[in-house]
């Protein structure tokens, strides 16, 4: 199917150095610039909190010595200029601030930019009808677990705390019920048998990035194919808790 006009596309996401930013460093360095427009970037404060808040809730799970660790690699990304608004900046893509999706002066300014598709890449915030509903084809999002088994928080950690043998990557759509809309595309990132979840995070943001564009030129062309989800098999999990950390250490894994 021969198309001539490029696909629109709007991101929300959140200001994280380590994992996010690769995702978004694969994707633009791999999306095809004459199908796809980013139309502009929205970066929120990771889960939607104080950066305070964020700092207990890692070092709650990494323990002191994880945490200082992951404070100096981002430091260390920082040092070298390495964010999500440098590389929008370095492809000449708009950054469009806010601090809520929900807000309607932000719908109202989305709404202006034309998108057709929204994607959300751990974006911090549930999406209401609003924003939803702003772009032509509605909003997507990436999740690193299979649906709707692995919904919530962190599915990286609990697919490897459930000893799955490949964390199963998910683009889907978004609707008003968490991690509930139809699945467009999935991917899959191998486990080893003793690994680290900070590898398998940053492979799945790679593999993440890939199935992102692969779906979208799916949608650009109209050959997406949807798979409803059957909710009877939905699970919920929320932040790991130290409990968690031991189980899944007991399996060999290890966080960093």
């Amino acid at each position: 199917m021969a198309v001539s006009t490029p696909l629109r596309i709007h991101f929300i996401t959140e200001d994280d150095p380590l994992y996010v930013t690769e995702f978004f460093a694969t994707f633009l360095s791999l999306y095809p610039r004459h199908e796809f427009t980013v139309v502009g970037i929205s970066i929120q404060d990771p889960f939607n909190e104080s950066r305070f808040a964020t700092a207990t809730r890692v070092l709650s799970l990494y323990g002191p010595a994880g945490f200082a660790q992951l404070v100096a690699r981002v430091v260390r990304r920082k040092l070298q200029g390495r964010s999500i608004a440098r590389l929008a900046h370095g492809e000449g893509i708009a950054l469009v601030p806010t601090r809520s999706v929900n807000d309607p002066h932000f719908v109202a300014r989305v709404k202006l930019l034309a998108p057709d598709v929204i994607v959300s890449v751990a974006a911090p915030e549930i999406f209401k009808d609003a924003i939803l509903q702003a772009p032509r084809l509605g909003c997507i999002n990436i999740h690193s677990g299979r649906l709707p088994k692995y919904r919530g928080m962190m599915p990286t950690f609990w697919q490897m705390r459930s000893g799955e043998r490949h964390v199963t990557v998910t683009v889907h759509e978004m609707a008003p019920r968490l991690d509930a809309g139809a699945v467009l595309g999935t991917a899959w990132c191998p486990i080893e048998e003793h690994d680290s979840l900070d590898r398998v995070m940053i492979a799945a943001k790679h593999e993440g990035a890939r199935l992102v564009i692969r779906v979208l030129s799916e949608l650009l062309t109209g050959n997406v194919e949807r798979q409803e989800l059957d909710m009877a098999d939905a699970s919920y999990y929320s932040f790991p808790r130290h409990a968690d950390v031991r189980a899944f250490r007991q399996l060999g894994h290890r966080l960093i």
